[in-house]
């Protein structure tokens, strides 16, 4: 009788770690209902919020990731560090895990590394085109490396790695609500184009700058807009859209599933949950990368798809003068954006979170067996 699963869930920092997470927690609670699944992340992070939220305990590790733009801001991160390794020792001693699944984030890596000196099964997931340090400074002791895409024999041993894709929540691939009932709970209407605009929980400027300044010309040529702005300066954007009968503006959207099925056309950063989501739902689009991300990770996921004709790139330097014209193009060029619709759906992977959870839950009940 193969022993219950304890699993610890590390990592996060972003929806695009979390989210992930979450699914395969759901998909190995699907397959084995008595296994016992604990979160850790970053103090202050927004995992602290959303893993709760999704019914399951988190634990915060004192802990800050690498500031790269001021390296004298990280004098205290050695110190934190060691903190973090006792407070996962702790957390070890008390939950007695028999295996580990990383998906990324500086939290993640004190729990993995920790797993690995103790002989624990660790799973990474990597989500990106290109490989965060953290997963490839892990990835020689990893019992299993699963990958967002293909090509990731540059940065892991090749004999590790199974392409999964990226893990998406389950309301956005099992979508049943109908385009005009999803226009509807946004105020819209079913008789215009609508653009999705999304800028991630943290907010993207120079998307937000761009629409903001554009919105009259976006109201003339008849398209309405889903605006998602993030959190930092909200209440900017929705002042500006004042009368704009065209416009849906919040800071965070709980319904993305409502949201992809209203939209004909995205604008969207590149990170890897995003593209995830928007290859599922099939959308044409625009990606902005984030252009501060490590190792510009956004770039290289975008241009998987825009090298094969299934989606648009415009640089973050270059929003102000070449979003508008990029929009315009996209609506008025329907043939165009019928072939990326169709394109873009090759990229998607709709069991990812299954793959992966029964990858783990596998590998441990032969090893007891």
């Amino acid at each position: 009788m193969p022993k219950q699963l304890r699993i610890i869930i590390a990592g996060g920092g972003t929806g695009g770690h979390i989210f992930p997470a979450i699914a395969v927690a759901q998909a190995i609670q699907k397959m084995q209902p008595n296994a016992a699944i604990l979160f850790v992340g970053a103090s202050g992070k927004m995992e602290m919020e959303k893993v709760p939220q999704a019914g399951y305990e988190i634990i915060g590790l004192t802990i800050a990731g690498l500031n790269r733009s001021n390296i004298f801001k990280n004098w205290s991160l050695p110190f934190k560090l060691i903190k973090s390794f006792f407070q996962v020792k702790n957390i070890f001693n008390k939950f007695k895990p028999n295996a580990i699944f990383g998906v990324g984030g500086y939290s993640s890596f004190p729990v993995l590394k920790y797993a690995q000196a103790k002989h624990i099964d660790t799973y990474i997931h990597e989500s990106n085109a290109f490989a965060g340090k953290a997963n490839m400074w892990l990835s020689t002791n990893a019992t299993k490396i699963f990958t967002g895409t293909k090509g990731m024999e540059l940065f892991f041993p090749a004999d590790k790695i199974l392409i999964t894709g990226n893990p998406v929540r389950k309301n956005i691939i099992e979508s049943s609500i109908l385009k005009e009932a999803a226009l509807l709970k946004f105020g819209l209407l079913p008789s215009r184009k609508t653009l999705l605009i999304i800028g991630g929980s943290l907010g993207a400027s120079s998307i937000n700058k761009a629409i903001k300044e554009n919105l009259a010309q976006l109201e003339a040529l008849n398209i309405q807009l889903i605006w998602q702005t993030g959190k930092p300066n909200a209440s900017d954007y929705v002042k500006a859209v004042g009368n704009y009968t065209n416009v849906y503006v919040n800071s965070f959207i709980d319904d993305m599933s409502a949201a992809y099925t209203a939209a004909d056309l995205v604008v969207s950063r590149s990170g890897a949950m995003a593209v995830a989501e928007i290859c599922i739902t099939g959308k044409a689009c625009v990606f902005v990368p984030y252009p501060f991300a490590a190792e510009d990770h956004q770039t290289f996921n975008a241009m998987n798809l825009v090298k094969e004709g299934a989606a648009l790139i415009v640089a973050d330097k270059d929003v102000e003068q070449k979003l508008l014209p990029t929009i315009m193009q996209m609506v008025k060029d329907e043939t165009m954006t019928a072939n990326m619709q169709s394109k873009i759906k090759s990229f998607a992977w709709l069991d990812a979170d299954k793959v992966i959870a029964t990858t783990i839950i596998d590998h441990l009940e032969n090893s007891n067996s």
